[in-house]
């Protein structure tokens, strides 16, 4: 069984973070919006996306793995 991202314990610590982020970037000034700012946020919305991808990569292995490991219904007919 595959497992969700989202339950992740490390994922909601760093939506929590992107929260943060941009909670704090607001009271920024405005001369920094489309530099620090922006820079920022991107950074943080990265660390969830990045960790999204590597659950999503994790699965697609174990589901190989599962698949290489069990036997198939054809050899078992045969044996």
């Amino acid at each position: 069984m595959a497992f969700r991202f989202k339950d992740l314990e490390v994922w909601k610590l760093s939506k929590d973070f992107a929260r943060d982020i941009y909670s704090v970037t607001s009271t920024f000034p405005e001369e920094e919006r489309y530099a620090l700012v922006s820079q920022l946020r991107r950074a943080a919305v990265s660390v969830m996306s990045n960790i999204a991808e590597g659950a999503e990569r994790i699965n697609r292995m174990l589901w190989k793995l599962s698949k290489s490991l069990a036997p198939s219904t054809s050899e078992n007919g045969q044996r």
